[in-house]
């Protein structure tokens, strides 16, 4: 028997079909006459509703007794009641019970066809709702392993980049310690230069040793500019290998977070403790990327960073090739250097031998002129006080209240005062200067002619001294940047 407030249109009941058995055909000696009665809520399910129609035997017409349309029996006196027949047949009755027994086998068919059905809904839609299951967690697998992979490449290529940066630095430094090797014999190199400018009158010639010293400085500089250029590409290389190293390194942290992400929706359950309702989730879509361009982004970083190892590498190769040249170039100019001092000094010993007997002749003017020197010095010195006489009286003058503040006779004296021994100053400075150019050229005539050997001393000097300088010279491995 069916249940109240089921529905028999569900599709898995396939077509409906009538459990209805027909309608007994109403005989001259029957008529209908109760109507049928409805259960609550089966009217528009009559093909349920077993047709059991209750029909009675009418009585046979007589002279007293007329038909009824209502479908009752007339009321039955006490002296006719013999003459009256039995409301339904033995016939109907067993109609009824057999109407009876086939609507509910009919109702007992339907209601198996339908829990059978709904099993095996229930079964289809379980094991759909596991294939699913299964397979969002082989999808999150292969993508675990995806994101496995392009970790591990991440991580390799971040300790490849690593690696190399560290090389690269390790490069700059020898090429800043070059640089930093190569001042001292450059500043070397300059001091004899400076040195023998000090040398005096024809003594001061441009020979051997000046064009090596001047050779070898420009070698120096030229060398230590290439090394800083090298240096400063290095620099610009390292800022973009650490470009590089933070792509990768985003990169890899953005796929550990994932992984992270991932393994946890992976582990989880239906019997997980941290599953819930999130409706409407699934209409937002907040990806940014697809697999192609997932995979792309990760690849370029990669080769961005090969790239970038492989000027690197370049970088390196240059740093060293420039190192172990300017060594040699360094070395030789060194080499050829000292030849050059060695030979200036035996010929300047040998001039100087010759000339040793023309020493002091000029000596008397050149003390004349040392004591002229000192004269102007005390006179510079004397001048110094009437000056600040002066100046102060005009500071002092400045302070005169108001309308005193007169630009008198006075005034006008104090500042020609002031200017007078101002130029005298100068002029007197510039007598010294003259004093000191003229001693400066007795000294080159006591030179040239008969105390040219003082001038020779004075070149042997800077000649031996530039020598004990010049011996001084970093070693090959400092050269190349060791230390």
């Amino acid at each position: 028997m069916e249940f109240l407030g089921t529905t028999q249109l569900a599709s898995y009941c396939g077509t409906r079909k009538s459990c209805l058995f027909p309608d007994l055909v109403p005989t001259s000696t029957t008529k209908d006459t109760y109507r049928s009665y409805y259960l609550p809520g089966y009217r528009s399910l009559s093909s349920w509703r077993p047709s059991l129609l209750h029909k009675v035997v009418s009585v046979s017409p007589s002279s007293d007794t007329q038909f009824n349309p209502t479908g009752r029996p007339p009321t039955v006196l006490p002296a006719l009641r013999s003459t009256l027949h039995a409301r339904y047949s033995t016939r109907d009755w067993h109609h009824a019970n057999m109407v009876q027994l086939k609507g509910s086998e009919a109702s007992m068919y339907c209601a198996g066809r339908l829990n059978a059905d709904s099993m095996r809904l229930m079964q289809d839609k379980d094991q759909l709702t596991y294939q699913m299951q299964e397979k969002t967690r082989r999808n999150l697998g292969e993508r675990i392993s995806n994101i496995d992979f392009w970790r591990s490449e991440l991580i390799y290529e971040l300790e490849c980049l690593l690696k190399e940066t560290q090389a690269l630095e390790t490069a700059k430094k020898r090429l800043e310690c070059a640089v930093d090797e190569m001042q001292g014999p450059l500043k070397t190199a300059l001091e004899c230069l400076y040195q023998r400018e000090k040398r005096m009158g024809i003594d001061l010639v441009h020979d051997d040793v000046e064009k090596n010293l001047i050779k070898e400085v420009d070698v120096f500089k030229d060398h230590q500019e290439m090394l800083t250029k090298l240096a400063q590409k290095i620099s610009q290389q390292l800022g973009t290998n650490r470009d590089a190293q933070h792509a990768l390194e985003q990169d890899l942290s953005d796929k550990n977070s994932a992984h992270f992400i991932d393994e946890k929706c992976f582990n989880l359950r239906n019997t997980s403790d941290s599953i819930n309702f999130y409706h409407g989730v699934e209409k937002a879509d907040g990806t940014v990327s697809v697999p192609a361009t997932w995979a792309k982004f990760s690849e370029d970083n990669i080769r961005c960073s090969q790239h970038a190892r492989a000027n690197s590498v370049k970088l390196r190769d240059d740093a060293e090739v420039g190192l172990e040249s300017t060594s040699e170039e360094m070395w030789n100019h060194f080499t050829n250097t000292n030849l050059a001092f060695n030979n200036r000094i035996a010929e300047v010993a040998d001039a100087k031998n010759k000339l040793e007997a023309q020493l002091a002749k000029i000596l008397q003017e050149i003390f004349q002129t040392e004591d002229t020197i000192m004269l102007l010095e005390r006179s510079i010195k004397a001048k110094e006080y009437p000056l600040k006489v002066a100046q102060t009286r005009l500071e002092g003058r400045t302070r005169r209240p108001n309308i005193e503040l007169c630009r008198d006779a006075p005034q006008f004296q104090l500042v020609t005062e002031v200017y007078t021994i101002d130029d005298t100053l100068q002029t007197l400075k510039k007598r010294l200067q003259e004093a000191h150019d003229t001693l400066q050229m007795l000294i080159l005539n006591k030179s040239k002619l008969e105390h040219e050997i003082s001038v020779k001393a004075n070149s042997f000097f800077i000649d031996k001294k530039c020598m004990d300088m010049h011996r001084v010279f970093p070693s090959t491995p400092r050269l190349i940047g060791y230390t």
